[in-house]
């Protein structure tokens, strides 16, 4: 090989080696970097706690029916489409502090970040078939905290009375007696006023129609709750399904403006149980 070659080779090896340290040290092009991770709730367990509309369920008395009429056909105009009339307290519903507070808070003007939050469920199954009327207490309270850790702030406080069941007898589910007066259990007034004051919950949840005792014509619970400007979901269902704490409650509804709330789809995620270690 004479001296020119020689040069020449030597000159394409170096060339090459440089090329090749530079593509090494080089960061790797933007498409190729891995992606960070994404939060997904895909293997959440999703619990519905909303009741089906039917024309047969329980309805406040003096409250408007539920209608469903038939309002586009197939046949007729290619497609199918119901015209439905509601009260904005039936079925699974939530309301508003402008229920009973002149002025206050409606439906539409409801932020979307307080249709999210964490539930703590007080189940009082045993003691309200024994009394109808039951009121939760503070003491109630306290005990359901000595076993499951003191209730956080922001938190929906759900009752959980078993009258759920009772969803599809309507004369069971009202407790309607021949003196028009309404029987389900539901919070004391004192009691809502502690959640709100000592533990600063922001809403108030029942299975039943209402969150005041059935008899309770002054309706203090609800008006403890609407005057901290919270509110309060009625009718649930699926309550079984929910620990005492631990489940994140996403409620649906309609942003009605000047609305006193809306019917509602509730709904509750449960974060998955981390995988099962043997010793």
């Amino acid at each position: 090989m004479n001296t020119r070659r020689l040069v020449v080779s030597c000159a394409l090896l170096v060339a090459g080696l440089l090329l090749a340290g530079s593509t090494l040290a080089a960061p790797p092009p933007r498409h190729a970097r891995p992606l960070p991770p994404v939060f997904s709730l895909k293997n959440w367990r999703v619990v519905d706690l909303t009741q089906p509309l039917r024309l047969d369920m329980p309805i406040w008395p003096g409250d408007p029916a539920f209608e469903i009429e038939p309002w586009a056909s197939y046949a007729t105009d290619g497609y199918f489409i119901n015209r439905i009339s509601i009260g904005e307290h039936s079925g699974t519903h939530w309301g508003t502090p402008n229920t009973f507070i002149e002025g206050a808070r409606s439906a539409d003007q409801t932020p979307a970040k307080d249709l999210v939050a964490e539930a703590v469920v007080i189940e009082i199954r045993g003691t309200a078939a024994v009394d109808v009327d039951y009121r939760l207490t503070i003491d109630d309270v306290r005990a359901w905290e000595q076993e499951h850790g003191k209730i956080r702030p922001g938190s929906i406080v759900i009752l959980f009375t078993g009258w759920q069941d009772k969803w599809d007898d309507p004369a069971q589910f009202l407790g309607l007696d021949e003196n028009g007066v309404l029987h389900w259990p539901g919070f004391g007034a004192d009691t809502v006023e502690f959640l709100v004051n000592e533990r600063g919950i922001v809403g108030l949840g029942t299975d039943t129609h209402g969150a005041d005792p059935g008899d309770d014509e002054e309706f203090g619970a609800s008006f403890a709750m609407y005057a901290a400007d919270g509110s309060i979901l009625e009718c649930l269902a699926g309550l079984d399904q929910l620990p005492p704490v631990g489940a994140t409650l996403v409620i649906g509804g309609l942003p009605i403006e000047g609305g006193s709330g809306s019917p509602a789809r509730v709904l509750a995620f449960l974060p998955p149980r981390p995988p099962h270690r043997p010793h």
